[in-house]
């Protein structure tokens, strides 16, 4: 299970002004996967609505953090 940690900020998705149109609707997206997730997860493992938003916070922040360290070299500035 999942233990209780200092709640750490949600993190925002930083695309390079190239994609910046698509960050709306890759944010939108995300929402519903984790989402689904948190929820499937809770159901299935039996966990408490505190260890349930935990997950949500975190499998949002992982994947934020993963897209924008990915998409990061594509900026223009760092061409």
């Amino acid at each position: 299970m999942f233990t209780c940690t200092q709640a750490s900020g949600r993190r925002t998705l930083e695309l390079p002004d190239a994609f910046e149109d698509l960050t709306g609707v890759i944010s939108a997206d995300l929402k519903v996967i984790v989402t689904a997730l948190g929820q499937r997860a809770g159901e299935r493992l039996l966990l408490s609505p505190s260890q349930r938003l935990q997950l949500q916070r975190t499998l949002w922040n992982n994947v934020i953090e993963a897209i924008n360290q990915t998409m990061e070299p594509l900026s223009v500035e760092r061409q």
